[in-house]
This record gives structure tokens, C-alpha cells and sequence, in this order.
């Protein structure tokens, strides 16, 4: 269980499986985010169907709301959400450095109070891994603090605490059907990032995620911190950058070495209208889109683009129908998962490093960024 196996590799991106209780991931893979145990307007069945066959649950939101208790009396995430593959949770340690205002961090943990109704809760290292067991995903991550990247003497105190806090999860966690992810953190500053990857890959966890990007650096400052901890990194094991979603991240992460992604970007976009295509991001709004018989993407196999026009899912915008944030979230995820796909192949076949100039240009009108602060509203 959790073996990862590189089947291929063109320079720094391999591609491999990932082997889980609920499923094996052929990775690189990008994984759609199911903060309150469920993708926005999608059903499971909508997620199969486009072959997504990795989902992200958040530990804070379902430790407040049901409850993560609730949630293992029910039979797990899975019976829960009735999703028979893979999932992941995130320990909560982004959503509480979100709370900056109501939240009080020491050696220990943090206390802070709900974004519900305002009452306080304690999050240890201890405590995240009993929540996330008790959800029942097959990867899991260990309790870090994610800091302003900008300050390097607190984001080296944060480093050094999330190397404690990481130890601690390793000690509590007991069950042997999830795999535990050790978090990379530092900043934007080679040195932390250097001397956190060794620390975090020393702790031999079956993954290691990356944390503390896309929250407001510079795509290449993200590159950057990419290229540094990756030669420092074991091989054999798969390497989750954590809430990067756009499809240039894809691209420049997958060239880098990462396997996993997951971002709110595509869903997000998808309740404002907005759709990926050949051309551009497209905002369904608007009136020149009224007339248009068009799919969003004549290339695409999704469900969408093989049945409505642009302006059919127009009218359904200005009805206010919910029916359209649910058409383009199916293809705005497919068009990532099918992007992933495609990347597999050029791996497997050695073709990638030569094709990224016209990924990247097919995808170029697509890229704006999408920071961390989205993973709340996923």
C-alpha cells in the first residue's frame, strides 16, 4: 500500500502510480476540491465521468461543520460523500493562517474561533490527525503553519515549528490505511526551502507536499522554489504542490517534478461565468455570446461541449439558472483533467519538454492566477 512507481520520465517530470485503499493515481494528476465534502454543483457521478479520480476534502470546514465525529459514525468520507476513489485532506493549517485576525498561534498549536458562529477551537498536530482520521481519506497531511513569505525571520520560525508539528503527526497518527504527508515550507527563500525539504523527506512519510505557494509570490519565485528543493527530494516518493490549479502551473509544476495538483480555480471560475477555451478565457456573460452555436470547446469530450451551445449556457447565466455553474464547472475540470492526461502521454512517449511551447501557448489567455486565499471558497 502506497507504493509510488515512476513508469516514466522526460528530464525532472515522470509520470508513475500511486498506489491507495480506494484506488491506484496516475499521476501527474489534478484533483478537484471538494471543501464541505462535495465539488460545487457536481454530483460523484458528474466526476467520473470526466474521469477525476482524485478529490480534496478540508479538515477545518468539516471539522466545524458536520463534524468530523458525525462524518466517522456515518462510515467515512467516502460512504459519507458516496465517492468510491481516492481522497485527500488538507490538515487545516492554511485555513487557520487565513484566520490571522481571530487566531493565536504558540509552540503548542493555535486557537481560533470559527468563521461560523464565532466560538473557539484548538487545532494541534495531535488533533488534526485524530479529525482526519476520523475522516478516513487515504492521504492525509500533517499540521504546518503557513506564513507571509515576504518575513523571513517568522517564516523560519514557522519552518521550524511545522518540522515539530510534522514529527508529532508522524507519533499520533495509527491508522496504516492513510498516507501521511510531511509539508515543505519557507517562504520564498531558497535557503528555508532547502533546509525544509531535507528535513521533511527525512521523516520518510509515503508523500510530501509542497505548502506556502501561490499566496502571493511571483510565478517566478514559485519556479524558483521549485527548482531549489527539487534535486533534494526522494524519488520514490509522489510530490503534491498544494492549491495550484491554473493550467500554466500544471505545465511549469509537471516540469519540475510535481505529481499532484489541486486548486479551487476551475469551479470558482465556473460561478462567475467564466469558462477555459482555445482562444481564451471565456466570460459567458457577455451578449456576443447570445447567438453563439458554438460549444465552449469544439475539442472537448465533455458533457457540456458534446451537448450545449455557448449560447444556450449564456441564457442560462442571465436566467440566473443554477444549471450553468454546473455545465461549465464539468468542463472547466475536464479541461484540466484532459490537459493532465495529455501531459501523461508526453511523458510516456518523451515528447513533453518539446511540446511545452505549444501547451503553453494553447493555454495562454487561461493563465491568470488563482492565490491560496480561493481554497476557502472551493
Amino acid at each position: 500500500m502506497f507504493e509510488f512507481q515512476i513508469t516514466a520520465k522526460n528530464n525532472r517530470a515522470r509520470t508513475g502510480v500511486f498506489a491507495t485503499p480506494h484506488g491506484d493515481l496516475i499521476t501527474p494528476v489534478f484533483a478537484p476540491v471538494g471543501t464541505q465534502a462535495t465539488v460545487k454543483t457536481l454530483t460523484p457521478e458528474h466526476l467520473k465521468d470526466i474521469n477525476a479520480t482524485l478529490v480534496l476534502s478540508n479538515t477545518y470546514h468539516l471539522y466545524l461543520r458536520p463534524g468530523d465525529e458525525l462524518v466517522r459514525d456515518m462510515g467515512g468520507l467516502h460512504k459519507f460523500m458516496q465517492w468510491p476513489r481516492p481522497i485527500l485532506t488538507d490538515s487545516g493549517g492554511f485555513q487557520v493562517f487565513s484566520l490571522a485576525q481571530t487566531r493565536k498561534i504558540d509552540g503548542d498549536g493555535v486557537t481560533f474561533k470559527s468563521h461560523i458562529d464565532g466560538s473557539t477551537h484548538r487545532f494541534t498536530p495531535e488533533k488534526s490527525i485524530a479529525i482526519q482520521e476520523n475522516l478516513g481519506a487515504d492521504i492525509i497531511m500533517a499540521f504546518d503553519e503557513c506564513s507571509d513569505p515576504n518575513d523571513h525571520a517568522y517564516t523560519k520560525l514557522a519552518m521550524e515549528r511545522t518540522h515539530r508539528w510534522a514529527e508529532r503527526c508522524v507519533k499520533a497518527k495509527t491508522r496504516d490505511d492513510q498516507a501521511l504527508f510531511g509539508i515543505i515550507q519557507g517562504g520564498v527563500n531558497p535557503d528555508l526551502r532547502a533546509e525544509s525539504a531535507k528535513f521533511i523527506s527525512s521523516l520518510d512519510t509515503p508523500g510530501i507536499a509542497i505548502g506556502g505557494l501561490s499566496v502571493g509570490e511571483t510565478k517566478d519565485e514559485m519556479h524558483a522554489m521549485l527548482d531549489v528543493i527539487q534535486p533534494l527530494l526522494p524519488e520514490n516518493k509522489p510530490r503534491y504542490l498544494m492549491g495550484v490549479g491554473t493550467p500554466e502551473d500544471l505545465i511549469n509544476g509537471v516540469l519540475r517534478g510535481v505529481d499532484i495538483f489541486d486548486c479551487v480555480l476551475p469551479t470558482r471560475l465556473a460561478r462567475h461565468h467564466s469558462a477555459f477555451a482555445p482562444e481564451g478565457r471565456l466570460n459567458l456573460m457577455n451578449a456576443s455570446f447570445a447567438r453563439d452555436e458554438n460549444p465552449i470547446d469544439a475539442t472537448c469530450d465533455c458533457y457540456t461541449c458534446q451537448t450545449f451551445t455557448r449560447g444556450y449556457i449564456r441564457h442560462l447565466i442571465v436566467a440566473k439558472e443554477l444549471l450553468a455553474g454546473a455545465l461549465i464547472s464539468i468542463h472547466n475540470l475536464r479541461a484540466l483533467i484532459r490537459l493532465m492526461e495529455s501531459i501523461r502521454g508526453y511523458i510516456t512517449d518523451g515528447s513533453l519538454e518539446s511540446r511545452v511551447p505549444e501547451l503553453l501557448g494553447q493555454w495562454r489567455g487561461n493563465a491568470e492566477r488563482a492565490g491560496k486565499k480561493l481554497m476557502a471558497d472551493g
